[in-house]
């Protein structure tokens, strides 16, 4: 991580919501969320509010690191159709080693449709992907 990492850097950031970031596109194998109304879902949201936070931290990271969601705390408090722009503000609050904390709203134009705080870990992609082989392989060696 970089000296620049540090609380109080923002981003915000637009996004028009499309067709397919609605509800029933969210599991379009569950029954119950395609007969759900084409509003932008709340898993949407959570992935939305993510990229924001990722963008912050990514101009703060050394090369071959990266970092990992680990905790939302997110309300979805109002429904938006496809169409509508939602912008979006995410702010560092805390630095803690390799925990960043940051406090994240979305607003549709009309009114604020979400937010709360969001955590992330910064991890070496090298270290992270040996973990997630190592995984596979014992899941594998398992399965046979």
């Amino acid at each position: 991580m970089k000296a620049s990492l540090r609380p109080g850097l923002t981003r915000t950031f637009s996004f028009k919501v499309p067709a397919n970031k609605t509800v029933p596109h969210l599991y379009p194998e569950a029954k119950s969320f395609v007969a759900m109304p084409e509003v932008f879902a709340t898993g949407f949201m959570v992935g939305l509010f993510e990229w924001v936070c990722l963008e912050l931290l990514a101009e703060h990271l050394d090369e071959g690191e990266g970092s990992l969601g680990t905790h939302v705390d997110f309300s979805h408090d109002a429904a938006t159709p496809p169409g509508m722009t939602i912008t979006v503000n995410a702010k560092i609050i805390a630095v803690e080693g390799p925990k960043v904390r940051f406090e994240v709203s979305g607003y549709d134009g009309v009114e604020k449709i979400g937010g709360g705080e969001h955590e992330r870990f910064v991890v070496k992609w090298d270290k992270f992907n040996k973990r997630v082989a190592d995984k596979r392989a014992k899941a594998l060696a398992g399965a046979a």
